[in-house]
């Protein structure tokens, strides 16, 4: 019997624990899953007879070297910053490593030893990173076969609420990390390759700089300028590209209520509010806009930030003018806004999430020049078996399988940009509901 072992069993891992029991009998695994949090791992094995739950401290380094000495693959859903010791771990055993987190310069360190030991570590295995790799070089791989010179690529995921569940004005809930939803694109500049010149968007503009996308059946959406795409251009051998672009959607009209957020500076995570157990709401943004007791506070701020009543509907529906407790005890403007939003944004009993990813290119193809549009969507099937579970979840899956098969030989660090991982991925995925519909339009 094979040991598969899953460290980690978090929100994102539902699916991807959900297939390796499902194919666990047949393949002849045992599947242990660990967890800081002993109830998750149990929840998400559900008494399966192949599967083991049990209680792991990832910090335990004597734990995880027990733990990976007995594995045959191991799937690491810690936290990022805690995949590095796992790899380490992992190349002295000689054990195969997948994560879904992007790679970091000391991951990229240990191909020469991974190499040299027969050992594959696959990192930005996901969605995104992961999905949007696949899918976008299965179609950059595509047309340059056919001999298409490229002009542009642009690529935007976003992770949604569905149609069916989308009852708020903000047309969103949230679906992952809710410190990054706060925090998204803060501290730094977007950069992007536009026609052969540098771009750049710092964070106070970046939700007023936009690209709208309609996707069939399902509307518009707007995207926002991911940190950096630039390292894209290497990572899909597009160096001589004249236009790169990556971003994150929203529903149409998110960006412009969250932008009056970013610029009252309820974001800020820079400083610690003074007493906020003693605080309302309606203190904390009053603190932001010169003000005068007895003034209308959504008035002013409108006035202040030149809104529209859309937006400030969007606002007061959140409740930043409510005379109600911040509820934290200390941290900044960015911790009371993340718990603000934890509680309005939740996923209600039955809601379902959605997880939304579109490319577009411009390319030319024997003198005459096309734009190609694909997209995904992927509607989860409640709140634990969520869209994001299984966009997540899936392709570490799939790989993991393929490699205890064999039918997946690697060694060393990589990205799932090359054939052997991409290809025979996509190709299950689409079984499994994750698929793409493209669309060929001449320019």
């Amino acid at each position: 019997m094979k040991k598969v072992l899953v460290l980690g069993a978090g929100r994102s891992s539902a699916d991807l624990i959900k297939y390796l029991l499902q194919h666990a009998t047949d393949e002849q695994w045992i599947v242990r899953v660990g967890d800081l949090d002993l109830a998750h791992a149990q929840q998400k094995v559900n008494n399966h007879s192949s599967g083991e739950a049990f209680q792991i401290n990832g910090g335990d380094h004597a734990q995880l070297h027990k733990e990976i000495l007995q594995a045959d693959m191991v799937i690491s859903m810690l936290p990022a910053f805690m995949h590095i010791e796992v790899a380490r771990i992992c190349l002295q055993y000689s054990k195969n490593l997948i994560t879904p987190s992007y790679v970091t310069p000391e991951m990229l360190a240990l191909d020469a030893e991974a190499r040299s030991k027969g050992v594959a570590i696959l990192n930005e295995m996901g969605v995104d990173p992961g999905i949007d790799h696949m899918s976008a070089m299965h179609i950059i791989h595509g047309l340059q076969e056919k001999g298409a010179t490229l002009e542009s690529f642009e690529s935007f995921t976003g992770g949604l609420i569905a149609p069916e569940s989308d009852n708020n004005p903000w047309n969103y809930k949230i679906t992952w990390n809710p410190r990054n939803v706060v925090l998204a694109g803060a501290g730094g500049t977007a950069r992007y390759w536009q026609n052969n010149t540098f771009k750049f968007i710092p964070y106070h503009q970046l939700f007023k700089r936009l690209t709208y996308v309609d996707v069939d059946g399902y509307g518009r959406f707007e995207g926002y300028a991911n940190r950096d795409s630039l390292k894209y251009k290497s990572i899909y051998g597009l160096e001589d590209l004249p236009t790169i672009y990556r971003g994150t959607l929203r529903r149409d009209g998110f960006c412009k209520a969250w932008d009056a957020l970013v610029q009252l500076g309820l974001t800020d995570d820079s400083f610690e509010i003074s007493q906020p157990q003693n605080m309302t709401w309606y203190d904390l943004t009053s603190s932001f806009v010169e003000f005068n007791s007895g003034d209308d506070l959504a008035q002013v701020v409108k006035r202040y930030l030149d809104l529209d009543d859309v937006v400030l509907s969007k606002l007061q529906w959140l409740g930043i003018f409510d005379a109600k407790p911040l509820g934290i005890d200390k941290g900044t403007p960015a911790v009371a806004l993340q718990k603000l939003i934890e509680k309005k944004w939740a996923l209600d009993e039955g809601d379902k999430d959605m997880t939304v990813m579109w490319h577009r290119f411009y390319y030319t193809l024997e003198q005459k020049r096309y734009e190609l549009q694909s997209s995904m969507i992927v509607i989860g099937d409640d709140t634990v078996y969520t869209s994001m579970s299984k966009t997540v979840g899936l392709p570490m899956a799939i790989a993991a399988r393929k490699m205890l098969r064999g039918e997946m030989k690697l060694t060393g660090v990589h990205l799932p940009v090359i054939k052997e991982i991409y290809e025979p991925i996509l190709s299950e995925l689409a079984t499994l509901g994750v698929r793409f519909e493209e669309k060929v339009i001449a320019c």
